[in-house]
């Protein structure tokens, strides 16, 4: 117990210093379910340690959420109340460094009646996106697993519920970078070099396209903005309060194994086919596939849950586009632990993937001088969804197309084709 304990303030330690690097005068807000209090004490003490000035934690319950999707209406799903606009508006000011913890149960949310949650999801989302806005790119975040009974029980169904908890906690250390004997700070030091030098390499080709295919179906092409470059591991904020007075390096995704780029918006052709379940709103899609045209998702299918995979892709008009492509060759340690995880934050990582939804618009050239629908119009898509879904395996292959037509390849049987 008393190992247990130190690894997981150690843990919390990794988050706040190395994940979202608080700085000295921060505000903190730390997201995480109720049943993880004891894991939010510890980084809040962590945070505070690392000269957090204030910490604000948020409680978030599945069944209260189901609760509140059977018996409020519509209007009082998607009301934003004073002291919601109250609090949106001091993060825009103060810009907090934002801690969000993932410890949900798969199928948590299983039954709630999705056509109503959509409904005031899009009554609210214009509310509260100008906040966003203000925000986009001048914070650090992270989002980060702890482990819970439900969750662990899901991933190991034939161990005792103990033995669940403590392999899961186990394979979150592991996948954190937290191996026994090491330094987890070198190894993400290390790690983040490793991205620098593939994500050098393939800013460096200029791609106008590319082209995966896999034995499963998968053929499928999406053309690349000139002016979006590609990114990996660690992040440095520029636009943060002028009262840090400097660059802040972070890492929002603990863990992360992804290199990934924002398509253009509008130019993407063929099927992709889905290599893992996809937890979306506390419900799973299973053995999914989806074909695009002139850029855009226009059929569907699934094995299980195909009315979530609906209710995903017509979430507003621009969810059925994309915003990510993302690299993750198949030897990452997510991969090879043979672990299905049923939480995007770690399945992401053990696949390539794509996402439906907004991109990123910090990736492109000189983002700062241009207005977030200016973005759109270049080619950014724009969305009230971001999610991620895998079509990695060991079979992948992707290929590279520059404008003259000189073909490279990238990946080889889910490998990196290419050293740095």
């Amino acid at each position: 117990m008393e190992n247990f304990e130190k690894r997981l303030e150690d843990y919390a330690k990794l988050i706040v210093e190395v994940g979202v690097n608080v700085q000295k005068g921060q505000p903190v807000e730390i997201r995480i379910a109720a049943d993880q209090y004891v894991f939010a004490e510890k980084l809040t003490k962590a945070a505070y340690e690392a000269g957090a000035s204030s910490v604000r934690v948020d409680f978030n319950h599945q069944p209260l959420s189901l609760l509140h999707n059977q018996y409020k209406t519509v209007e009082k799903l998607a009301e934003v109340s004073a002291e919601d606009k109250a609090r949106l508006e001091y993060s825009v000011e103060n810009l907090p460094a934002m801690i969000a913890i993932t410890s949900a149960d798969p199928d948590g949310l299983k039954g709630m009646d999705m056509a109503k949650q959509q409904k005031a999801s899009a009554i609210r989302y214009p509310i509260i996106k100008p906040y966003i806005d203000k925000m986009e790119s001048k914070y650090q975040w992270v989002i980060a697993g702890a482990a819970s009974p439900a969750w662990a029980q899901k991933v190991f169904p034939d161990l005792p519920a103990e033995e669940a908890l403590a392999a899961l906690w186990d394979a979150i250390f592991k996948t954190s970078r937290m191996e026994a004997g090491t330094d987890p700070v070198k190894n993400w030091d290390k790690h983040n070099a490793s991205f620098k030098a593939h994500m050098d390499w393939l800013n460096e080709q200029h791609f106008d396209y590319l082209h995966y295919k896999s034995p499963k179906g998968t053929d499928f092409k999406a053309w690349l903005h000139p002016k979006v470059k590609w990114l990996g591991g660690g992040e440095k904020l520029h636009g943060g309060p002028e009262r840090l007075g400097h660059e802040v390096f972070y890492n929002p995704n603990m863990p992360t194994e992804e290199i990934f780029t924002t398509p253009m918006k509008g130019k993407a052709e063929g099927t992709v086919y889905s290599t893992k379940p996809l937890s979306y709103m506390g419900q799973l899609i299973e053995n999914f596939s989806i074909t695009f045209k002139d850029g855009k998702a226009v059929e569907w299918q699934a094995e299980s849950g195909s009315e979530v995979l609906d209710k995903m892709i017509t979430m507003d008009e621009n969810a059925a586009y994309i915003g990510e492509l993302a690299l993750v060759p198949d030897s990452s340690p997510i991969s090879q632990s043979g672990i299905l995880f049923y939480n995007t934050l770690y399945d992401e990582n053990a696949s390539c993937h794509i996402a439906l939804g907004a991109g990123f618009p910090d990736l492109y050239e000189d983002y700062d001088k241009y207005s977030r629908e200016e973005l759109e119009k270049l080619g950014i898509n724009d969305s009230m969804i971001h999610v991620d879904f895998m079509i990695g395996s060991n079979e992948l292959d992707i290929d590279g197309y520059t404008k003259d037509g000189k073909c490279v390849p990238i990946f080889r049987k889910g490998e990196w084709a290419f050293e740095v």
